[in-house]
């Protein structure tokens, strides 16, 4: 870090320069794109997500853009994009080069992500403006100053970027042998049934009015449908009173029980909750029957049934509702083979996922290495007139 010392110690001292981001970039908005209005291309369109939503054969943006997601969920998340792109529900920023180095404002703009994510508006669908955003005051150090702190926090990402890259082989090495292993030919010894059907209950849960806060802030686990995502439950980002419980139709269920998205970003989506909890009313809580199935394999089965239970779903997020998830099926192995797949299961679900090892452990520790050194590069004091 001596080079970066330097740099500052030598072109500024004193602090530095902060302007509103309005007068550092271009920013403009998109251009509201449909599926059905495009042609089949290799031009991302970028939209409300934090990936590109599909694919076009024009671009209207080209060069170096930032560009954040201006709707839904994940209003507000910034990306970089070197390629032309199609920029649909976002907005870009185009650095003025004269004064910023676009690098530079991405990261910068990457460390605001919370306050950017902070800055959504309006009921219902929630949106991010870019006259907001436009508003962020941004430290202007010297070009040369950026330019080594692009250095430095590049390097960074871009191991990170390998270790992404060598993890997602794993994913599909896993996806692969999922696939493989949930497979069951005319032959196999096994009989068909419904998800609905192998369980001692299915029930949903309910959401206290938001109004009262005597609601909130209690010790009851509660889950929304955007934490279930094929992971483990061990926690939930909410928690609800006793008043909140008995005002509501949220409701415990045991730990163990599988747990399907109905509706939302992540509808299909599956998890386990490893903990007694209540959830909200997007929750379809499968209780599996012992006797029948092991929750494990039905949680493997589900999820890897994602793109077909969420192709029943209806309207724009491919909303579903507790029959289609009961009416499911799923191939029901003897007890002792469901063992044996969870087994073989669980050895690359580790590998490919779980934070605490392997690639997903060193990716996690890069990313707070970056994150770091991100902050600490990028606190500059303000040059006073």
């Amino acid at each position: 870090m001596s080079q970066i010392d330097e740099l500052i110690q030598e072109l500024c001292p004193d602090g530095v320069l902060f302007s509103s981001l309005r007068d550092l970039a271009s920013l403009e908005k998109g251009t509201s794109i449909t599926k059905k209005d495009t042609e089949l291309g290799v031009v991302p369109v970028i939209a409300g997500g934090r990936q590109p939503a599909y694919m076009h054969d024009e671009s209207n943006r080209s060069g170096q853009n930032i560009v954040i997601a201006g709707s839904g969920a994940y209003a507000g998340f910034v990306s970089f994009w070197t390629q032309p792109i199609w920029v649909s529900d976002a907005f870009s920023i185009s650095a003025d080069t004269r004064l910023i180095v676009p690098r530079f404002l991405f990261h910068l703009l990457r460390s605001a992500q919370t306050k950017i994510h902070l800055m959504k508006r309006g009921a219902g669908v929630p949106h991010v403006y870019a006259k907001d955003v436009g508003k962020m005051l941004i430290p202007r150090p010297p070009l040369p100053v950026q330019e080594e702190i692009v250095r430095i926090l590049d390097t960074f990402a871009e191991l990170e970027a390998e270790l992404e890259a060598e993890l997602e082989v794993r994913r599909r090495q896993y996806a692969y042998f999922r696939d493989l292993l949930l497979n069951f030919p005319e032959e196999s010894e096994v009989r068909w049934s419904t998800l609905g059907e192998i369980c001692t209950k299915v029930s949903s849960g309910g959401t206290p009015a938001s109004g009262r806060s005597d609601n909130y802030g209690g010790d009851i686990p509660w889950l929304r449908t955007q934490e279930v995502h094929s992971v483990d439950i061990w926690s939930t980002g909410v928690k609800i009173t006793e008043v909140g419980l008995r005002s509501s139709s949220a409701k415990w269920i045991p730990a163990h029980c599988v747990i399907v998205a109905m509706y939302g970003a992540t509808a299909a989506k599956v998890a386990v909750n490893a903990i007694p909890l209540t959830t909200n009313q997007a929750c379809c809580n499968l209780q599996i029957d012992p006797s029948q199935a092991e929750y494990r394999y039905v949680f493997y089965w589900i999820a890897n049934e994602y793109d077909r239970l969420r192709a029943l779903g209806e309207g724009s997020q491919s909303n579903l509702n507790a029959q289609k998830v009961k009416s499911y099926p799923i191939p029901i192995p003897p007890l002792g083979e469901q063992r044996r797949i969870v087994s073989i299961l669980e050895k690359f679900d580790a590998l490919a996922n779980d934070q605490s090892v392997g690639l997903p452990a060193e990716i996690a520790a890069r990313r707070k290495q970056y994150e770091y050194y991100r902050d600490k590069l990028l606190s500059f004091e303000e040059l006073v007139a």
